[in-house]
This record gives structure tokens, sequence and C-alpha cells, in this order.
């Protein structure tokens, strides 16, 4: 298992390479490898025969073995009433083949074909989530421009010797014979025979429709993607440009390349989020049903950081305790697949953690979020995440404000300015260069925060050994002076904010999708309304904090960094586990978020340890201080 790995499609091709024909075609999953050959074989077959005659005899050969493999797929899917008639249809594809039929015809029978055997063994053509071609751009040029070349054409640099040689992407008449799913079901499955391998364990399900698109781009004209008549993302994803063509001409298929190059993208709102979470969260079961215990984990994990997630905040402002008992389902289905229990006890988890998908949906609708829900959320999402970064800025500036410490001040301000340009510089990697799972954002953040807890906690015991006066005056001569102890103080600033900050950008980005263009001011106005009120917050801790007296300023500030310890340990804890680093174990305990309090023995127990070195360093610091007063 590991952290990277956030969602391995249940679409694998785990045989066709390595294993027998008869195992793989045993369960179901042999009907999307089925359909990979078909699509292959209508894409593939027609340069290879013309007027009766080969034209090209290790293709046409190639062909051939490929109907064999299929028939041997197809003759063993479950039983179904379906799969005679599909065994029959498999033969005359094969005969049409062997009589050498024009590549128009026999392209024709294989889409037939394909359609009904999607339909009978219920194989999903359509990406849960609209797939978008901006973020499928780093994948291939990570994974396939070195043998299929930067603009496509299979000129890349390992191309050299490569026999067959690497499929040219820029060949308009083969992608037009070439639906979506097909190039998506190439990446998934990889080619028999070929240098093309399955991205399978190396790419999940939405990046490879991501990456799908982007390949589809290189046919496509940008500018035919306008119409009054879009096409819906099912037929951008199923039909090919051929079908385009022959059933409604030039100018529909020419628009039909330019949209599925660059799917519309739909709001993602509630409804699409939450249907992403249970249709992954079956293909986990399916997986498990299979023994493939890791690959169900995965899948399991990918359902809840690429949905439900995503809409966690907004239904936190409709439903707080609904939110928490769908995220405690969904970890223990996770935790169920973990642990290997009988398959009895995890569909009944799964069974829990669907109905509570299905309330959330009905709380939160299937049309978007309305204008005061979007405001809501665009206020408490900063307000929440703001308010820890603020209490910690505030604490250390009015701290060495006080104290005279104009150099040291200058050393925070640059830490969170560097933070608010990590935390930018972050979402647009993420956005526009190299595509972050959710996993990795949620490793990120728990690191992040765990790391923060560590840093406050220093700065927490740090006070309170210097709230005496001598014992400041003392620590200015040795340290402060010297730069290390700004060095420290610009360090916490630092990741005080970037930890908040990303997930501000997290959650606002998905805001924004869910809240469409009706609500982005909505969404603007409580960010706005938010921002008001943490810069009011600092500046009343920041002028209250002026009359204390230094001991008494010194000692208040100490515990609020300590407690925001104990905070940050529990979320640190909570983001690995959602990130499917290690389980869940739920006690009988109370909830609180904004504390960082989970009911989970994990999280509870790093709050344990934290609490265990605040009164080990206070303990240290009374001894110390006793000595120095009777020194």
């Amino acid at each position: 298992m590991t952290a990277l790995y956030r969602f391995l499609a249940w679409l694998m091709l785990p045989a066709l390479m390595s294993c027998s024909f008869n195992l793989l075609a045993a369960t179901a999953e042999g009907a999307p490898q089925a359909l990979h050959l078909l699509d292959y074989i209508g894409a593939d077959y027609p340069p290879t025969v013309d007027a009766g005659k080969v034209v090209d005899e290790s293709e046409y050969r190639e062909q051939v073995e490929f109907l064999g493999v299929l028939q041997g797929l197809v003759a063993n899917l479950p039983a179904k009433p379906e799969r005679a008639d599909l065994i029959k249809g498999v033969n005359e594809l094969l005969a049409a083949v062997t009589a050498r039929e024009e590549g128009t015809t026999v392209a024709h029978q294989a889409r037939q074909l394909g359609a009904k055997l999607a339909v009978a063994y219920e194989v999903s053509q359509a990406p849960a989530i609209t797939p978008d071609p901006t973020r499928g751009a780093p994948l291939y040029a990570q994974h396939c421009s070195v043998c299929h070349g930067t603009a496509g054409a299979g000129d890349g640099p390992a191309s050299t010797g490569m026999t067959p040689p690497p499929a040219n992407l820029r060949d308009a008449a083969r992608l037009d014979r070439l639906s979506l799913y097909a190039i998506y079901n190439t990446l998934g499955l990889g080619v028999e025979g070929t240098d093309m391998p399955s991205f399978a364990d190396q790419l999940d399900d939405r990046q490879r429709w991501d990456l799908a698109t982007y390949i589809a781009g290189f046919t496509a004209d940008p500018a035919a993607a306008k119409s009054e008549h879009p096409f819906n993302l099912a037929d951008l994803a199923r039909q090919t440009p051929n079908e385009v063509l022959a059933a409604k001409g030039p100018a529909a298929a020419a628009t039909f390349r330019a949209q599925r190059a660059q799917p519309p993208q739909v709001k993602r709102g509630p409804a699409q989020l939450l249907d992403y979470t249970a249709t992954t969260l079956d293909k986990s079961l399916a997986a498990f049903r299979n023994g493939d215990h890791e690959q169900a984990y995965d899948l399991s994990v990918a359902a809840y950081l690429e949905g439900f997630e995503l809409v966690e905040s907004s239904l936190d402002n409709v439903n707080a305790n609904v939110r928490k008992d769908t995220e405690k389902a969904l970890m223990a289905y996770r935790q169920s697949l973990q642990d290997g229990l009988p398959i009895e006890q995890v569909q009944q988890r799964l069974d829990v953690a669907k109905g509570k998908l299905t309330e959330s949906a009905g709380l939160l609708g299937s049309d978007g979020l309305s204008w005061s829900l979007s405001y809501i959320s665009g206020l408490l999402i900063l307000l929440r995440e703001g308010l820890e970064a603020i209490l910690v800025l505030a604490a250390v500036l009015a701290f060495l404000r006080n104290t005279g410490q104009q150099s040291a001040v200058r050393s925070v301000n640059i830490g969170w300015g560097l933070a608010l340009v990590a935390g930018l510089a972050t979402w647009a990697l993420a956005a526009y260069v190299i595509d972050v799972s959710g996993a990795q954002r949620e490793l990120l953040e728990g690191c992040t925060a765990l790391f923060a807890s560590v840093m406050v906690l220093w700065l927490g015991v740090w006070m309170h050994d210097r709230r005496h006066a001598a014992a400041w005056q003392d620590y200015i001569k040795s340290s402060l002076v010297s730069g290390g102890g700004r060095f420290g103080f610009a360090m916490l600033a630092f990741f005080s904010v970037y930890r908040e900050l990303f997930e501000v950008i997290l959650f606002y980005e998905t805001l924004w999708l869910q809240a469409g263009p009706a609500g982005h001011n909505a969404v603007l106005a409580g960010g706005a309304t938010a921002l008001v009120l943490l810069v009011g917050l600092a500046w009343v801790i920041l002028r209250g904090s002026a009359k204390l007296p230094l001991a008494l300023f010194f000692g208040i500030n100490a515990a609020l960094l300590c407690a925001l310890s104990v905070v940050f340990a529990g979320h640190g804890v909570k983001a690995l586990q959602e990130a499917g680093i290690f389980g869940t174990r739920p006690v009988a305990f109370f909830d609180f978020d904004w504390l960082g309090i989970h009911a989970d023995a994990y999280s509870l127990s790093a709050q344990a340890v934290a609490i265990l070195a605040i009164v080990l360093l206070y303990g240290r610091s009374r001894v110390a201080e006793k000595r120095r007063v009777a020194a």
C-alpha cells in the first residue's frame, strides 16, 4: 500500500500480458477487456484491407489473433441470456475479418457488438466527473511524450526501434474510429504485443479520463467547440466522430471532436461528487469480492478523497451531525476492508455508508448551492481555517512588539508572506503543472499539521521559560540578536499559515465549482466578510495584549500555543488517516472538530502524546526555574 496510489481502477487487465485467458474471463471483469479488444479491432482493422485484399499482413494477423482472444473472453463471461447472442456476434465478426470484408463494415459490426456487451454486463463507459484536459496535459508529458512525442506524432525519443512503432495520435482517421472510452480503456489495459503498457497502477480512473481528453485534442479544432446543441458527457465518451459524421454530418462531427477534447465543464455539484463516491465504493466492493484487498482499499480511499471530502465543508454548514455520521460510516467501511472482515459484514457497512451518502445528497440538493449557503460556506471556510493561523501570528507579533524586538517582527512577516507565496504556488502547480492526488494533498496537510504542532509546542514552552524579565533579557543577549531565534519565528509563521492556506485554497476551489456562476459573488462576499473578521480579531489581540503585564502576557500566550499544539496533532493524524496511511480505530469519546478532537484511538493518542510532552517540558521548566532562584 502506498499513499501515492489513490485509485486503482477496476477495469484492469491483470492477465492479458501474463496470465491465462481462462483466469482473466472467469469474472465479469472480462467484459471491459472484451470491449477493449472490440474497440481496438474497430480502429485498426480498416487500414489492413482494401477491396478484399490484405495490405498490411502483420496487422491483419494481429486482428485475427485478437478475435481468437475475444472469443475466449466472451465465452467465459458470467452466464446471462444475452451471452449466446454475443458469442454469435463475435463469430460473425471473425467470419467478416476472415472474408476480408471492408473496414467500415467490420468497424460498424465491432461497435454494435461492443454496445450490446456494455449493456448486457453493465459496463460504465462514461466518467463520473467531467474530464479536464488541463489536468491531462502534465500527465501526457510525464507518461506518454517519451514514446508518442511532444505533439503526439509517435516520434518520441524512445520510439526508435520499437516494433510496432508508437501510435500516431495525430492520425485523425484512426482517432475518428475510437471513442473517448476506448482511449481511456487503452490507457488502463495497455495493448498486448506492443510496448504500450497498462497505466492502471500509475494513473487512477479520473486521471486516465483527463489524459484521454487531452489525447483526443490532437485531432480536434477548438474553434468548433461552440454549438447551440452541445453533446452530453455520456455521448462524448461512448460515441465516435465517425458515428456522428454518419448521423449528423461534417459540422456536427467537428463539434463533437472539439467537445470531447474539451468537455463542457458542468458544475461539480454535490450530487455529482457524492454519486462518484457511491460508484467508486461499489467498485471497491467488487475488487474485495475478487480477492484484491489492496485495490479495494485504494478505491475506498479515492471514493472519500475525490468525492465526499470535497462537499464536507458545505455539508458542515447545513448539518454537521450528518457530515460526521457519513464520514464515520465511510471510514468504518474502509476499515472493514483493511481488517479483512467477511464479505457479509463488509457489504453491511457499505450499505450503511451509501445510505448516509443518500441523506447527505438530499440535504445539499443536486442543482448546486443556494446563494445563502454559498455565502455562509465562503465565510466559515476562511474564518475556520484562518482562525488558528491568526491566533498564532497575532500572539507572536504581540509578544515581539511588547518586548521591542522589531527585527524579529520582520522575520515573522517574512515567514507568513512566504507562506502566502508558497500556498499560491502550490495551487498553481496542482492546477496547471502537476497532478496532486487527494492522498498526496492529505499527506501534505497531515505532515504540515504535525510539524506545526511541534513548532507551536516549542514556542509555547519557550515563552513559558522566558516569562520573567530577567530570563527574557538573558535570551535577548544570547540568542535573538544573533538571528537564531528570528529564524525559528519565521519558520513557525510559515508553517502555521501555509497549512491553513493550503486547506483554504482547496475548499474554495471546490466551493467555487459547486456554487456555479450564480453563487460566485456570494462566495466572494463570504470570504471578504471572514477576512474583515480575522483582521479585526488580530487587531483586538494586538491591542489587548499591550496592556497586559509581561509575565501574564507570556503565560497566556504559552497556554494558547500549547493548546494549539494539541489541536494540530489531532488534525494532522486525521488527515493522514484520510490519506489512507493508516486505518481508524473508533472509540467511545466525543467529537469536537475545531479542537481537533476525534473519537478515534490514533488521533486521541497523538493528542495524549502532545499533552504528555507539554507536562514533561513544563515540569522541566519548573525544575530549572527553582534551581535558578536557589542559585
